[in-house]
């Protein structure tokens, strides 16, 4: 494809209204992760509306706790929308750079920067689907994508029935699947050792567990995993553990490490970047930094040599926002495709997938369906 340059378009963000709805999808079967279970599926809508009457839709993570969907809601309410509703801008990065500075000391005041960091990235979202419509192009046109296709992988499996999981999004077109873990050895071990068995010649694993283990833990671990050849193991410390203890574990296994998807500051991806005890690194866009954080770290991973895979475990317009960073991104990640139940994430945006690819379509903004978005807020 064509790549576009975006400064043809009008940037400018003058937004005169601001919404936030909380659809809550009951689930058959709860989703389980080695910190938590889901037993629905929370979605934190946005729609910015621009002094001309174009909408755009952003969506703001809030999985967990159970309770921080409502308190980022009234975050929105009472502290973001009031900031930028009527405020001029000339490009959504400025509007992103004025609520981060407005939030500044509230961030620091209420010890919340993760809710904080997250109710922008949202906005971000909105911002930009609000323009690229406004113009009639998709948002990846405005970042200068330049491709349209780009390789997924089925996320979230479930550590029961994982066989069943992995031949049911085998049917949806995956070829990359990944389990989760960290739920003690014998459920782990068994686990991996079913997927790994049961690949086909063109078909891939990884893993994720969660920030479940300590450093000794994982290190135990990884000998164990690696013998099995996944492509990754994602998150197997918490976030907090020092950069250098990160290196030594990447330094014991061939199998790569992944992470970064609960990183809150540039600082952090700066740093990641430039000493690469990651060899994956994954922003979620609906959690930190939106399109206008997120695109120049993207860029930086893949100038840098390392994989940039978006994080997603949300709802359809996250999924979609990821779609288009990763196209703009470039490089040989993959988008990370939660196969779990989610009514609302599957009418919003899901393009069929095929052979392990995703093809975007041409439609203006983030190419979701916004009638049944604006059926949430009505």
């Amino acid at each position: 494809m064509n790549v576009t340059d975006a400064s043809q378009f009008d940037l400018s963000v003058n937004l005169s209204r601001v919404e936030i709805v909380l659809v809550r999808a009951e689930i058959s079967a709860p989703v389980r992760t080695s910190f938590g279970i889901m037993y629905d599926r929370p979605t934190l809508l946005l729609r910015v509306t621009d002094r001309s009457g174009v909408m755009g839709y952003g969506e703001i993570w809030c999985n967990f706790p159970v309770c921080g969907a409502a308190h980022r809601l009234k975050l929105v309410e009472t502290e973001l929308a009031p900031r930028i509703t009527a405020a001029a801008f000339c490009t959504p990065h400025a509007s992103y750079s004025a609520m981060s500075s407005q939030l500044h000391v509230l961030r620091l005041q209420s010890g919340e920067a993760g809710p904080i960091a997250q109710v922008i990235a949202g906005l971000d979202i909105a911002v930009w689907d609000m323009v690229a419509r406004r113009a009639g192009v998709p948002v990846y046109v405005l970042l200068s994508a330049k491709r349209t296709v780009i390789p997924v992988y089925a996320s979230a499996i479930n550590p029961i029935g994982v066989l069943d999981a992995v031949n049911e999004a085998r049917t949806r077109g995956h070829r990359n699947f990944k389990v989760k873990i960290g739920f003690g050895y014998k459920t782990d071990y068994e686990n991996i050792k079913i997927i790994a068995s049961n690949l086909r010649d063109d078909e891939r694993f990884m893993l994720d567990a969660n920030q479940a283990w300590s450093p000794d833990e994982a290190k135990a671990a990884m000998q164990w995993i690696t013998p099995f050849g996944p492509n990754w193991v994602e998150e197997p410390m918490p976030v907090d553990i020092p950069p250098e203890i990160w290196m030594q574990l990447k330094e014991s296994t061939t199998v790569p490490i992944a992470g970064a998807e609960n990183f809150i500051t540039h600082g952090e991806y700066d740093q990641v970047i430039a000493e690469k005890w990651l060899d994956v690194v994954q922003p979620d866009i609906a959690k930190w930094g939106g399109f206008s954080e997120c695109l120049p770290v993207a860029h930086a991973v893949v100038n840098a040599g390392l994989t940039f895979c978006p994080h997603s475990l949300g709802g359809g317009v996250a999924l979609a926002a990821s779609a288009h960073l990763l196209a703009a991104a470039g490089g040989p990640g993959l988008l990370e495709c939660d196969v779990n139940e989610n009514r609302l994430r599957d009418a919003v945006f899901s393009p069929p997938v095929k052979n392990g690819v995703m093809t975007l379509t041409a439609g203006p903004g983030l190419g979701v369906n916004t009638e049944l978005l604006n059926e949430q807020f009505d």
